[in-house]
Protein backbone atom coordinates (compact mmCIF):
# COMPACT_ATOMS: atom_id res chain seq x y z
CA UNK A 1 0.00 0.00 0.00
CA UNK A 2 1.16 3.78 -0.90
CA UNK A 3 0.90 5.05 2.44
CA UNK A 4 3.54 2.34 3.78
CA UNK A 5 5.51 3.22 1.12
CA UNK A 6 9.25 4.36 1.26
CA UNK A 7 8.17 7.11 -0.92
CA UNK A 8 5.57 8.44 1.03
CA UNK A 9 7.70 7.82 4.40
CA UNK A 10 10.41 9.39 3.06
CA UNK A 11 8.28 12.64 2.07
CA UNK A 12 6.41 12.63 5.21
CA UNK A 13 9.52 12.52 7.00
CA UNK A 14 10.20 16.30 6.08
CA UNK A 15 7.21 17.29 8.14
CA UNK A 16 6.99 17.81 12.07
CA UNK A 17 4.07 15.05 12.03
CA UNK A 18 5.00 12.61 9.36
CA UNK A 19 2.67 10.15 10.58
CA UNK A 20 -0.45 13.11 10.63
CA UNK A 21 1.18 13.48 6.80
CA UNK A 22 0.33 10.47 5.67
CA UNK A 23 -3.03 10.37 7.03
CA UNK A 24 -4.04 14.00 5.35
CA UNK A 25 -2.30 12.19 2.16
CA UNK A 26 -4.71 9.09 2.55
CA UNK A 27 -8.05 10.52 4.09
CA UNK A 28 -8.02 14.22 3.77
CA UNK A 29 -10.34 16.35 1.48
CA UNK A 30 -7.54 17.71 -0.33
CA UNK A 31 -5.07 15.26 -0.09
CA UNK A 32 -2.48 17.77 0.14
CA UNK A 33 0.10 18.86 2.94
CA UNK A 34 2.30 21.76 4.04
CA UNK A 35 5.88 20.56 3.97
CA UNK A 36 8.92 22.64 5.20
CA UNK A 37 11.70 23.31 2.30
CA UNK A 38 15.23 23.42 3.25
CA UNK A 39 15.48 20.42 5.55
CA UNK A 40 15.67 17.54 3.48
CA UNK A 41 15.14 19.38 0.33
CA UNK A 42 14.61 22.94 -1.40
CA UNK A 43 12.52 23.49 -4.23
CA UNK A 44 13.36 25.10 -7.70
CA UNK A 45 10.22 26.72 -9.38
CA UNK A 46 9.31 27.51 -13.17
CA UNK A 47 7.00 27.98 -15.45
CA UNK A 48 5.13 25.22 -16.23
CA UNK A 49 6.20 24.94 -19.82
CA UNK A 50 9.46 24.97 -19.40
CA UNK A 51 9.49 22.89 -16.53
CA UNK A 52 7.49 20.09 -18.18
CA UNK A 53 9.81 19.96 -20.79
CA UNK A 54 12.75 19.90 -18.59
CA UNK A 55 11.27 17.29 -16.51
CA UNK A 56 11.11 15.11 -19.69
CA UNK A 57 14.74 15.76 -20.48
CA UNK A 58 15.98 15.00 -17.35
CA UNK A 59 13.93 11.67 -17.14
CA UNK A 60 15.35 10.71 -20.76
CA UNK A 61 19.09 11.26 -19.27
CA UNK A 62 21.06 8.09 -19.27
CA UNK A 63 22.89 7.17 -15.96
CA UNK A 64 21.34 9.95 -14.16
CA UNK A 65 18.45 9.41 -11.42
CA UNK A 66 15.87 12.50 -11.59
CA UNK A 67 14.03 13.51 -8.45
CA UNK A 68 10.84 14.47 -7.11
CA UNK A 69 8.96 17.21 -9.75
CA UNK A 70 5.86 18.40 -8.60
CA UNK A 71 3.05 19.86 -11.03
CA UNK A 72 0.73 22.61 -9.73
CA UNK A 73 -1.34 22.77 -12.95
CA UNK A 74 -3.46 25.98 -11.13
CA UNK A 75 -0.34 28.10 -11.18
CA UNK A 76 1.00 26.74 -14.38
CA UNK A 77 4.62 26.23 -12.30
CA UNK A 78 7.01 23.14 -11.99
CA UNK A 79 9.24 22.70 -8.94
CA UNK A 80 12.14 20.72 -9.01
CA UNK A 81 13.59 19.17 -5.84
CA UNK A 82 17.25 19.30 -5.13
CA UNK A 83 19.29 19.18 -1.85
CA UNK A 84 19.31 21.60 0.83
CA UNK A 85 21.10 24.91 0.60
CA UNK A 86 20.73 24.79 -2.95
CA UNK A 87 18.64 27.72 -2.72
CA UNK A 88 21.89 29.78 -1.19
CA UNK A 89 23.50 29.59 -4.28
CA UNK A 90 21.12 30.22 -6.85
CA UNK A 91 20.77 33.27 -8.90
CA UNK A 92 17.64 33.05 -10.37
CA UNK A 93 16.40 34.72 -13.53
CA UNK A 94 13.12 33.20 -14.27
CA UNK A 95 12.96 30.73 -11.74
CA UNK A 96 11.63 31.06 -8.43
CA UNK A 97 13.40 28.96 -4.98
CA UNK A 98 12.40 27.73 -2.12
CA UNK A 99 14.60 26.82 0.68
CA UNK A 100 14.48 26.99 4.17
CA UNK A 101 11.79 29.47 5.91
CA UNK A 102 9.48 28.42 3.01
CA UNK A 103 6.75 25.82 2.64
CA UNK A 104 5.67 23.54 -0.42
CA UNK A 105 2.08 22.15 -0.88
CA UNK A 106 2.51 18.70 -1.82
CA UNK A 107 0.30 15.91 -2.51
CA UNK A 108 1.07 12.17 -1.30
CA UNK A 109 3.71 10.39 -3.94
CA UNK A 110 0.86 8.28 -5.09
CA UNK A 111 -0.84 11.71 -6.70
CA UNK A 112 -0.83 11.86 -10.84
CA UNK A 113 -4.08 13.92 -10.84
CA UNK A 114 -5.41 17.03 -9.67
CA UNK A 115 -4.24 20.24 -9.17
CA UNK A 116 -0.67 19.20 -7.47
CA UNK A 117 0.68 15.99 -9.09
CA UNK A 118 3.98 14.71 -9.30
CA UNK A 119 5.48 14.52 -12.99
CA UNK A 120 8.60 12.57 -11.30
CA UNK A 121 7.25 10.65 -8.33
CA UNK A 122 9.61 10.82 -5.25
CA UNK A 123 11.45 7.46 -5.27
CA UNK A 124 12.21 6.69 -1.33
CA UNK A 125 15.45 6.82 -1.51
CA UNK A 126 15.93 10.49 -1.11
CA UNK A 127 17.09 10.94 -4.90
CA UNK A 128 17.20 14.47 -5.64
CA UNK A 129 17.63 16.53 -8.79
CA UNK A 130 21.39 17.27 -9.29
CA UNK A 131 21.86 21.21 -9.29
CA UNK A 132 24.31 21.94 -11.82
CA UNK A 133 22.70 19.19 -14.79
CA UNK A 134 19.04 20.75 -13.55
CA UNK A 135 20.43 24.35 -14.52
CA UNK A 136 21.94 23.47 -17.80
CA UNK A 137 18.90 21.52 -18.59
CA UNK A 138 16.74 24.67 -17.79
CA UNK A 139 19.04 26.57 -19.47
CA UNK A 140 19.05 24.36 -22.73
CA UNK A 141 15.17 24.94 -23.15
CA UNK A 142 14.64 27.72 -22.56
CA UNK A 143 17.36 29.54 -24.74
CA UNK A 144 18.90 31.49 -22.46
CA UNK A 145 19.78 31.00 -18.49
CA UNK A 146 17.25 30.31 -16.09
CA UNK A 147 18.95 29.45 -12.81
CA UNK A 148 23.04 30.15 -11.77
CA UNK A 149 24.79 28.32 -9.14
CA UNK A 150 27.04 30.74 -7.20
CA UNK A 151 30.17 28.58 -5.85
CA UNK A 152 30.52 30.40 -2.78
CA UNK A 153 26.66 30.92 -1.38
CA UNK A 154 28.66 33.87 0.68
CA UNK A 155 28.37 35.91 -2.19
CA UNK A 156 25.00 35.95 -3.45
Amino acid sequence: MWKGSRASRWLASASQDPRSCRREWLLGLSGITLLPAGRLWDVVIVPEALGVLAAEVLEDLPLLRCGPVLWNVQRHRVGFFVPPGTTARCLCTGARCAGEGAWIAAPGPHQRWGPLRWLVRPDGAGTLNRPEVLADTLQRAAGRPVLRLNSNPWRC
